[in-house]
């Protein structure tokens, strides 16, 4: 059957493929579009996200649909029920089914690009200004006496620091202030609350926690007031802002980023069971150390004691005593020699002094007379009868008076009568 052409009448009506296909050309000439709305219904099936977007001042809604395909490249995780969004639309009219979908290609919220660009100079200023240096960050204690913790009233952040720096270590202490995570309020309330606990000396350390949210609800903990206020505190400050991927500029600015508030318990609060374990580890590696060690010297010990010296401690002074007894012995035997040729040198030299000596004269029959002043009468001139004489013999001495006088010839010739007799 040949289609209808020419305008539609009662009598001659348009067939519904044909009103189908002149709506979707009409729609297709329309083209990628622009649009700005809030999110009134978002719904993942298959990978694919099925939703609806509304108008923000008037009662007007379309349906819009982003395949598996684009979402991959969109972080949907920003997105959720109520947000207000800007998307690049392309129309899709589907004839069987009567039904109008807008294809989303590009989804971002409305006003984020001005905001980004926001933050980003505000970045740029602080790191010049060095309050992302690694170099100021400030270690955290071991094993703090009292965390302080900034969070929303009875949120899941607050709930998941406790609990689970409770299970790690029992006895942790929190002294918590609550402050608005969402809002305009966020920056006055959190700045308060950072000053208020480092002005308190018991507080080690400071944890700012928030559960995950859309971007602009973080917005608040990228504020410059928070920034420097974080900044100028003396206790060490972690900031555990929403989930992995949102990355607020506190976290550039605190002495430590924890990922989740769960993970800034784990990081700020020690595991005491863990702890407990590596002391024994520690405690085991000290004690084969020791006993490795204790083994080495008993060796050493049991090497030094095999010795001659040490196993028989009486060998070295048996040895010296030997040594001793054969210096001694050659120093008598070179002594006695040296005394013996002393003795013969002494003997000689006594002997030769006999030789010479007068005494030897005078035990040979000799005699030496000496007038009482001392002088030797060598002749008998030299004294006159009267004189008192001492007569100096080998063994003693005789004292005489001169009686008289013989010249030398008379004891000549007595001498040669007594000869000739």
């Amino acid at each position: 059957m040949a289609e209808q052409t020419g305008p539609a009448t009662a009598e001659r009506p348009w067939p519904v493929a044909r009103v189908a296909r002149q709506l979707k050309g009409y729609i297709d000439r329309l083209g990628a579009i622009w649009v700005e709305g809030e999110i009134t219904q978002w719904n993942v099936r298959g990978g694919n996200i099925f939703g609806r977007l509304k108008d923000l001042e008037q009662d007007a809604t379309l349906s819009f649909a982003i395949w598996s395909s684009t979402a991959r490249r969109i972080d949907l995780a920003e997105f959720k029920q109520g947000d207000r969004v800007i998307g690049l639309l392309t129309p899709n009219y589907w004839p069987k089914g009567g039904s109008l979908t807008f294809v989303v290609s590009r989804l971002r919220h409305a006003g984020l690009g001005e905001l980004l660009e926001r933050l980003e100079r505000l970045r740029h200023q602080l790191a010049a200004e060095g309050l992302f240096a690694p170099e100021r960050k400030r270690p955290l204690p071991f094993l703090p006496g009292l965390i302080g913790l900034i969070t929303g009233a009875n949120s899941d952040a607050e709930k998941d620091v406790l609990r689970n720096a409770a299970l790690r270590w029992p006895a942790v202490r929190f002294r918590t202030i609550h402050t608005a995570v969402q809002g305009e309020h966020v920056p006055e309330e959190v700045v308060a609350a950072i000053q208020c606990l480092d002005a308190d000396p018991e507080v080690d350390v400071i944890i700012i926690a928030r559960g995950g949210g859309d971007f602009q609800h973080l917005l608040g903990f990228s504020d410059e007031r928070v920034l420097r206020a974080a900044a100028a505190a003396t206790t060490p400050i972690v900031s555990a802002i929403g989930h992995e991927n949102d990355r607020p500029l506190l976290d550039e600015v605190a002495d430590l980023r924890a990922s989740t508030p769960t993970d800034a318990a784990k990081r700020v609060v020690p595991d005491v069971s863990e702890e407990l374990l590596r002391t024994a580890q520690a405690r085991t590696r000290m004690l084969t150390a020791l006993s490795t060690r204790l083994r080495g010297e008993h060796e050493r010990l049991l090497q030094l004691r095999s010795r001659p010296v040490l196993r028989s401690p009486d060998w070295i002074l048996e040895q010296r005593a030997e040594e001793v007894n054969r210096l001694r012995d050659r120093a008598t035997e070179l002594f006695s020699r040296t005394v013996e040729r002393g003795q013969s040198r002494v003997a000689a030299l006594r002997g030769g002094l006999d030789a010479l000596s007068p005494l030897a004269t005078l035990r040979r029959g000799y005699a030496v007379a000496r007038l009482t002043d001392g002088r030797v009468l060598a002749d008998a001139t030299q004294a006159a009868p009267g004189d008192a004489v001492t007569v100096l013999l080998a063994a003693g001495d005789l004292e005489t008076t001169v009686t008289a006088i013989r010249p030398e010839d008379d004891r000549a010739d007595t001498g040669r009568r007594a000869r000739r007799h």
